[in-house]
C-alpha cells in the first residue's frame, strides 16, 4: 500500500505512519464558531502529536429537503476556510460539487474531499484530480454508499489515468442497503487498502440515518451519534490509516447532521482512545 505525503506539512497516511485526524465542522456556520472549533481541536491534536487536518463544509449540496440548510457558499466559505489555514497553520479538507470549482478549490484545501455520490462522475474526478495535482495536494474520496469495496479500483484507475497514480485517499463511510441505514464492513478496510490507496473512516456519516429524522419528519437525515465513536474505534482497530470525525459545541443546535455529530468537549477523550487503538492494531 503506498503511503502518501503532505510535504508542506510533513504530514503522511499510510500503514506505518500516525492516525491521521480529519476533523471539525459539518458545514461553516460562521467565522466565530469555525475558529473556536479550529483552535480547540488543534490543541487537542497536538497535544497528542497526532496530525491534525481541518475540515468544513461551504455547501452541502446533497440535502433531503431544499430548505435545509447548506452553508456560506464557495466564495465565502474559501475565505473562512483560507482564514483558519493562516490563524492555526493547519491543512484544509473541504468537499466540491462543480467542476467549476476545482481550480478555487485546490488553491485553498490541501485535501479535496469528493463526496460519496459523486465518486463515479467522470468530468468531475478528473477535473479535480488535475488542479489538486497542480495545486500538491491530495484527494480524499468517499467510496459511494452504492460500491462494493473493490469498485474503488475503477476511481482510483481515472485518477491515475488523468493525474497521478499516487494521490488518492479513499474513504468508507458504510454501504446503503435502503431502509434508512447504512452498514460498515471492517473487512472493507483491507479491501480498499490492497488497490493501493490509505484508507479512512468516515465514522460520522456512517451512523447516518438517510431521510429519517424525526424531527422533521424525514425531511432531514437522522443519525445515532452514541454510534460515531463505536464506529471510529472499531475501524481503527480494523486497519484504518485515519478518522474522519466531525464536531460542534451544541451539537443539537448544528445546522446540519446535528444527531450525527459529537459534541467538542469530547474530543479529547475519544481522539486519546484512538491513538491507544491504532499503536496496538499496529505493534
Amino acid at each position: 500500500m503506498t503511503v502518501l505525503k503532505l510535504p508542506k506539512w510533513n504530514m503522511a497516511i499510510g500503514d506505518g505512519e500516525p492516525l491521521l485526524c480529519i476533523a471539525g465542522l459539518n458545514v461553516l456556520e460562521d467565522l466565530d464558531l469555525t475558529l473556536s472549533t479550529a483552535a480547540h481541536l488543534k490543541s487537542v491534536l497536538d497535544g497528542l502529536q497526532l496530525p491534525f487536518v481541518f475540515k468544513a463544509s461551504f455547501d452541502k449540496a446533497n440535502r433531503s429537503s431544499i430548505k435545509s440548510y447548506r452553508g456560506p457558499g464557495l466564495k465565502d466559505g474559501l475565505a473562512m476556510l483560507a482564514e483558519v489555514k493562516q490563524r492555526f497553520n493547519v491543512p484544509i479538507c473541504t468537499d466540491i460539487h462543480e467542476v467549476e470549482q476545482a481550480e478555487p478549490i485546490a488553491a485553498v484545501a490541501d485535501l479535496v474531499q469528493i463526496p460519496a455520490f459523486l465518486c463515479r462522475q467522470t468530468d468531475l474526478v478528473v477535473a479535480t484530480a488535475r488542479a489538486t495535482q497542480k495545486a500538491g495536494g491530495l484527494l480524499h474520496v468517499k467510496k459511494g454508499q452504492f460500491l462494493a469495496p473493490w469498485d474503488c479500483r475503477n476511481i482510483l484507475s481515472k485518477i491515475a489515468e488523468a493525474a497521478a497514480p499516487d494521490m488518492t485517499i479513499l474513504c468508507e463511510r458504510g454501504t446503503s442497503f435502503g431502509y434508512n441505514n447504512l452498514i460498515v464492513d471492517m473487512l472493507a478496510f483491507d479491501e480498499m487498502k490492497k488497490l493501493g490507496a490509505p484508507v479512512t473512516i468516515d465514522a460520522t456519516h456512517a451512523v447516518q440515518l438517510p431521510g429519517a429524522d424525526p424531527r422533521t419528519q424525514g425531511a432531514s437525515t437522522g443519525g445515532r451519534r452514541s454510534g460515531v465513536s463505536v464506529i471510529a474505534k472499531a475501524s481503527v482497530a480494523a486497519g484504518a490509516n485515519g478518522v474522519f470525525l466531525e464536531f460542534h459545541p451544541e451539537p443539537d443546535k448544528a445546522l446540519c447532521d446535528g444527531p450525527s455529530c459529537l459534541p467538542l468537549d469530547g474530543a479529547a477523550d475519544l481522539f486519546a482512545k484512538l491513538k491507544a487503538i491504532h499503536k496496538a492494531a499496529t505493534s
